[in-house]
């Protein structure tokens, strides 16, 4: 697309990043299944290498059809560049590599989901970092929790499992008084209902694999830079204001600008750490990312529905769908997604446990499975499952206590999906 009009978001979602194959016509993005591409001559070889000239190398590093998806998804997220990899958790990992050393930390929100918070509480502790859990309901224990140490915060939009919807501008003032950078994972919310980066954010990660993908058929991650923070400010983070020794002592953010981030992670992140989106997942994802917002918008009418019909169901202690009134965040959906507060939240079973797992078990529609952002209506009880590895502490911290589901609502005909939970919770609660 050219640099002209500020064009909407459904155009966007449609032709951000695509352009006509140059080769054949082709109009849709096609599938670049190589490894390597051929080097015009020697110098040119030698400027790509030495990142003087940008262009594709080998497919851990670059793909024409990664690339296409990178484009589109720091278009819609209004970021300057981005980097996708083969998994949210990948993304991650990503993200805060280049911030982190030995004996950093970064403060991190208590409702995450279970797997990142096996990951921050315990995986990157081989690597000589940190996590500190806190809630970030309480903005003076996230002052509190950052010391000199610390290079980063980290959070969920709209947080997995509970649907909780974080103040997200608040934080992102407090990681600029502390001068880090602030990364939301936007996974639950997409683009579409919420942007970050508008919000105060640095950097965002997606798990690509749910809502942008949306039709559960791959894996894939992303990582979005704003381009709006200064990585020289202080002496925080070498790895993007001094030399690098790999390039010749070149300085990532003197050289790059706001690409600094965005250059990192492609030719030090995937290029030491080797995880690498296949083209064939982005271009699953591209297809999945032209109808987010038309997806969205029926995952959230059904959601609100829904929850609304359990909340007022006598066989269900409690709802924490954000978009009813009786949540605590509903104050924050008009400011942080006004379109809508999301398609994923929890309910509680009056039975507990064995109630759960019998509900589970009795749906014809939801499938049970550990995903989330389908086009399909998805079920999975946290506490055995996503969240098994965590202390009950910890599971009540996230929103995965033992007598509550995750529910992630789909596209289908709401009342078919009214009526299979209807019939679950009768089997459930009998």
């Amino acid at each position: 697309m050219t640099d002209g009009p500020s064009y909407g978001f459904d155009t966007l979602q449609i032709h951000a990043g695509a352009r006509p194959d140059p080769a054949t016509g082709a109009r849709q993005t096609p599938i670049y299944q190589t490894t390597a591409y051929v080097f015009r001559d020697a110098d040119h070889a030698a400027a790509l290498f030495n990142l003087q000239e940008v262009g594709y190398i080998y497919s851990r590093l670059t793909n024409p059809t990664v690339a296409v998806l990178q484009e589109r998804i720091a278009t819609l997220e209004g970021g300057a560049g981005a980097v996708c990899c083969s998994s949210g958790h990948a993304a991650q990992l990503m993200a805060l590599f280049p911030l982190m050393a030995p004996g950093r930390n970064v403060v991190v929100s208590t409702r995450l989901y279970g797997g990142t918070v096996t990951q921050f509480s315990q995986t990157i502790k081989r690597f000589g970092w940190n996590a500190k859990f806190v809630d970030f309901d309480d903005l003076d224990a996230v002052k509190a929790a950052i010391d000199d140490d610390t290079r980063a915060i980290f959070g969920e939009a709209i947080a997995n499992p509970g649907g909780y919807i974080m103040d997200v501008r608040a934080v992102a003032d407090i990681a600029d008084d502390a001068g880090i950078p602030l990364i939301i994972d936007n996974t639950t919310a997409t683009p579409y209902l919420h942007r970050p980066i508008e919000h105060g954010a640095t950097l965002v990660v997606h798990s690509t694999t749910k809502y942008l993908t949306g039709n559960g058929t791959v894996t894939g991650g992303c990582v979005v830079d704003s381009g709006k923070f200064d990585w020289a400010a202080s002496d925080k983070f070498p790895s993007l204001s001094e030399p690098e020794p790999a390039y010749h002592g070149l300085k990532f953010a003197e050289t790059f600008g706001p690409l600094a981030y965005t250059f990192h992670g492609i030719a030090i992140g995937l290029r030491d750490l080797g995880m690498t989106m296949n083209p064939q997942a982005a271009h699953y994802t591209l297809m999945g990312i032209e109808t987010l917002s038309l997806r969205m918008e029926r995952h959230v009418e059904n959601a609100q529905k829904i929850a609304k019909w359990l909340e007022d169901d006598p066989r269900v202690d409690f709802v924490t769908y954000a978009g009813l009134e009786s949540s605590p965040y509903y104050h924050r959906v008009k400011d942080v997604c006004p379109k809508g507060a999301g398609a994923l939240f929890t309910f509680a079973v009056k039975g507990g446990y064995d109630a759960c797992l019998k509900l589970v078990d009795s749906l014809e529609i939801f499938s049970h499975v550990a995903n989330l952002g389908d086009t399909r209506s998805l079920i999975i009880h946290s506490a055995s499952t996503t969240h098994r590895q965590l202390t009950p502490e910890q599971q009540e911290a996230a929103g995965a206590a033992p007598n509550v589901v995750r529910v992630s609502i789909g596209t289908e005909d709401v009342n078919d999906l009214i009526a299979d939970l209807d019939r679950a919770l009768s089997a459930a609660t009998a």
